[in-house]
């Protein structure tokens, strides 16, 4: 469905050159000329976005905004104007507009400013609708995403869960969450009502993984407690167990490991009496195991034995459109455990959240959130909350970049740089200023101010 666009404007031209760039640009569109009649246009054609002209004729339009904030605060208005007057447009914008944007109207900016507004609607559609997660327990789909790609990982988890005992391999990079997905097997599993046991094979010294993994006998060895201790598989028995971090595993207790999953059968350190387990066996790893194999530190039989059925995690990276879902998943935990009451977060810290590089992927995220709840104060999260996070969002090219102004020893006006920076700049971008801006890491609007006052001409615009 095309989203509607309602023009306010008592210029016919400008209406005229609008109406078709926007058809253009794929937008639906409906005119008000009147002032007076906005308010019932709005009723009558309902519009996701409103384009409105500062100055009217017999109404002004910064009070036909005010009156649109009271009953229509929901829809996005973008004021228009032939004046580049900065105080009026800081005005419109502390009363609620979305944008403004300068006559003679730039196509490109245009365009940009309303695809941001209708990325914007739909995230508030989404946002809004995640509220309902804050009051849930239930662990399901919902909590791992709605991408193309996290679906049809679910898919395949969901098909394998069904299976009593088939050894599944999951792969992917350090914090996507392989041991949720473990857990999400788990409880997808007919063995749902049995213990689930995660064991992280990384952190285990090598001289117990034995002992950790299949128990011991008392005095079995130098420092083995008085009594019998039970391994990680015994007490996983009807249940499943997760080895994280698998390629960590010494390749001793891999011969071992490979037994208890052809047979589920065995021995306890120093025992002597064979133990039968019925375990499912789930693995984990952010190493490629194959290439583990071939270097000689991964028993190739051992591989092909748990790469029985093999899942393939994706990094956060790779599936931007989950943030949301995941991020307000972790503002309900961290919200009961410091005990704060947040309702929501609002869409720009949605933006950014999905704008970042998360090289640590789930995990980084959830750090990032457990920091921003503990900090705030109130029942909103906003863009300032995750300060943290931008400070350190830099790209390769400006960390890599230098630049040195030489001033004369005459030295030089003030506007003589500028004028001379921002002309180099339109030189570099052939003129379009919506690029420029964006080098010179100004807003569009204060970049055709500046123009205006020192004089740069404008072109490419809509008359």
């Amino acid at each position: 469905m095309k989203p509607k666009v309602l023009i306010v404007d008592d210029d016919n031209l400008v209406v005229i050159s609008l109406k078709k760039v926007l058809i253009k640009l794929g937008y639906e569109v409906d005119i008000c000329m009147d002032g007076g009649k906005v308010e019932e246009s709005v009723s009558l054609h309902s519009p996701d976005i409103i384009l409105l002209d500062i100055y009217l004729t017999t109404h002004n339009g910064l009070e036909i905004l005010k009156d649109l904030q009271k009953k229509y605060f929901h829809i996005p208005v973008i004021m228009i104007t032939a004046y580049a007057d900065v105080k009026i447009a800081v005005e419109a914008m502390k009363l609620g507009a979305y944008d403004f944007l300068l006559k003679p109207i730039e196509i490109d900016q245009l365009s940009i400013v309303l695809d941001k507004c209708v990325r914007h609607l739909r995230l508030k559609l989404e946002v809004d609708g995640l509220h309902e997660i804050l009051n849930t327990d239930k662990l399901s789909r919902e909590f791992f995403g709605k991408s193309k790609l996290i679906q049809r990982v679910l898919n395949i988890v969901e098909k394998l869960a069904k299976s009593d005992d088939t050894t599944i391999l999951l792969e992917g990079e350090s914090g996507t969450g392989k041991e949720v997905f473990a857990k999400y097997i788990h409880q997808s599993s007919p063995r749902k009502n049995n213990v689930f046991i995660p064991i992280n094979c990384g952190s285990i010294p090598k001289d117990l993984a034995e002992s950790e993994l299949f128990g011991h006998e008392k005095g079995a060895f130098t420092g083995a407690s008085s009594k019998t201790k039970l391994g990680k598989f015994e007490l996983a028995n009807g249940g499943t167990i997760l080895l994280d971090e698998i390629g960590e595993l010494g390749l001793d207790i891999q011969v071992k490991l490979l037994r208890v999953l052809q047979e589920r059968k065995f021995y306890r350190v120093g025992g002597e009496r064979e133990i039968s387990v019925n375990v499912r066996v789930l693995a984990a790893t952010n190493k490629s195991l194959e290439e583990e194999v071939k270097k000689g530190s991964f028993r190739e039989d051992l591989f092909y034995r748990l790469n029985v059925a093999n899942i393939n995690i994706p990094s956060l990276r790779d599936r931007k459109e989950d943030i949301p879902i995941l991020a307000y998943s972790f503002v309900k935990e961290f919200s009961q455990k410091f005990d704060q009451n947040i309702k929501r977060i609002d869409e720009d810290a949605i933006l950014l959240l999905q704008n970042y590089r998360w090289k640590g992927n789930v995990r980084e995220l959830r750090n990032a959130m457990e920091r921003a709840v503990l900090m705030m104060d109130g029942d909103e999260l906003k863009e300032q909350h995750f300060h943290f996070l931008k400070n350190g969002e830099k790209s390769d090219s400006m960390e890599n970049s230098s630049f040195e102004l030489k001033v004369p020893p005459e030295g030089v006006k003030i506007e003589m740089v500028l004028k001379d920076l921002i002309l180099k700049t339109l030189n570099i971008t052939k003129g379009n200023q919506v690029k420029a801006a964006k080098v010179l890491g100004l807003s569009r609007s204060k970049l055709r101010y500046r123009m205006e006052q020192l004089g740069i001409e404008v072109t490419k615009s809509i008359q």
